[in-house]
């Protein structure tokens, strides 16, 4: 908080009449503006719609003003008052709507040359000034906690439930409490409290499996919702057949980004190949295996027929990632945003070269995956070399990968795999990609059930036998893919 005093008095010492503070916070920002108050021997009174205006100062000396309970007779008052006080009107926006009254006084008050004279300091969790005002205002932020804040915060809550529990010590260990420390960032000193004490107070335990839960409350407060997506059910990555150069290229960088600190943080892949092929769920495995938040931007939601508002919307959604990093922000199928053409007015170059600017210019550590299926189909600007960290081709499985892939879908619906001929199914279904692996399990099950039979090795040879796979529907679509694949990327098998 002495931070924040002493940068908040380099605004006033800017001469600034008006101050614009948007925080959840209130109470710490209250606490704040009574602590510069203080320390520069300022008067203070705090204006809201239920108590008026309310003068702060030491402890015992507070007044209400019923007088000046409607904002029009606050704002008089404090115009006309020739003192050096300080003025904080509590979530007075919604009154400056359709008041040109109210926005002439704020303006009036805002204009007033120096020396003397009130200082205002609007405080919301959002505030949107009008048009006549917004030049004159200088915008303020409180500092996020800090990691070394934001542990003091967790031991605090911990210390807390220790004494309400006979002294009972709060159990996790040193890995997962680093864990939840990072995943707090980005919130105010109240809500990762609140996050904490969450987190503790059900069972007396820091552990791995309060990560999810405390990720999704946290996306949550943050009000993502909309073009992002909360990704709750992150896959483990033993859950992925195959793919054993992507999974060592993920664990050799895992520590690195983990710490979130240095220039050279890894930024993202983008995973190319045919479709089924496991992408996505490589995508949603490495949030699992970083125990990190998983974040989808849906292009879908993102358009808008409105002129800016599309770009608007990516730039809100990548500011938002930035929020819950560290995380993972996963874009599918990103051919179909931004794949250029010539009869949408441009907006799809526009979001591209938002998007460009972003991956450039971001110091968060997010880290981001893409997947594309058409590759001819991505403007040649976001795969040049430098724009991800790597480009990797996921072809489709070998025998051996096909094997693994029969035994971990066996084993998630409860069937023991070495019950069945591993080796012979996965040689039955050459050319099969891991979704339609998957698939023919599944309509085993459903063909046996149907049959009240139990599922055996006939049956998925029987489902082999009755699917089409798409390397051989589009065998020329998939030649070509390798060929462009040849050369320009790394084998993600």
């Amino acid at each position: 908080m002495k931070n924040d005093i002493h940068d908040l008095g380099l605004v006033l010492d800017s001469k600034a009449r008006l101050i614009l503070i948007e925080s959840w916070d209130e109470p710490r920002v209250l606490q704040t503006l009574t602590g510069l108050a203080l320390r520069r021997g300022l008067a203070l009174q705090v204006w809201s719609v239920t108590e008026g205006l309310q003068r702060l100062g030491l402890v015992g000396d507070s007044q209400t003003d019923a007088a000046t309970l409607e904002p029009e007779a606050a704002l008089r008052l404090i115009k006309a008052d020739s003192q050096p006080t300080l003025y904080v009107l509590c979530d007075l926006h919604p009154f400056l709507e359709d008041n040109p009254r109210l926005v002439r006084l704020l303006k009036e008050v805002a204009m007033r040359e120096p020396p003397g004279g009130p200082t205002l300091v609007l405080v919301s969790h959002a505030c949107k000034l009008p048009p006549e005002v917004q030049r004159y205002a200088a915008r303020f932020s409180l500092a996020l906690p800090s990691e070394d804040e934001l542990l003091a915060i967790v031991r605090d809550e911990a210390s807390a439930w220790s004494a309400r529990n006979r002294n009972a010590r709060v159990r996790t260990d040193n890995r997962t409490l680093q864990q939840v420390v990072k995943n707090l960032r980005g919130l105010s000193h109240a809500e990762a409290r609140a996050l904490a004490r969450n987190v503790i107070c059900d069972d007396g335990a820091i552990t791995q499996e309060d990560i999810p839960e405390l990720n999704k409350t946290k996306f949550q407060l943050l009000d993502l919702e909309g073009v992002l997506s909360f990704e709750y059910d992150t896959a483990r990555f033993a859950e992925v057949g195959g793919l054993g150069n992507l999974k060592r290229w993920l664990a050799e960088r895992q520590g690195i980004f983990l710490e979130g600190k240095g220039t050279d943080l890894p930024k993202g892949v983008l995973l190319v190949g045919v479709q089924g092929g496991g992408k996505s769920l490589a995508a949603k495995a490495v949030a699992g295996l970083w125990g990190l938040p998983l974040l989808r931007l849906d292009f879908a939601c993102l358009y808008n027929k409105f002129f800016g508002e599309t770009e608007r919307n990516l730039r809100d959604a990548l500011k938002l990632a930035e929020q819950m990093a560290p995380c993972v922000l996963w874009i599918d199928e990103i051919e179909k945003g931004l794949a250029s053409g010539d009869h949408d007015g441009g907006v799809s170059q526009r979001v591209l070269g938002t998007l460009l600017t972003w991956m450039a210019e971001r110091k968060a550590p997010v880290f981001m995956v893409a997947t594309a299926n058409v590759i001819a189909r991505l403007p040649p600007e976001l795969v040049r070399k430098g724009r991800f960290d790597e480009l990797f081709f996921v072809d489709l499985p070998d025998a051996a990968v096909r094997a693994e892939i029969f035994r971990i879908h066996l084993a998630r619906r409860e069937l023991e795999p070495n019950d069945f001929d591993l080796a012979l199914l996965a040689q039955a279904s050459a050319g099969f990609s891991g979704a339609e692996i998957e698939q023919v399990v599944v309509s085993a099950l459903y063909a046996a059930q149907a049959q009240q039979q139990a599922v055996d090795q006939a049956s998925l040879l029987h489902a082999i036998q009755g699917t089409a796979p798409l390397s051989v529907i589009m065998a020329e679509d998939l030649a070509a893919l390798r060929a462009w694949a040849d050369g320009r990327t790394v084998s993600a098998g």
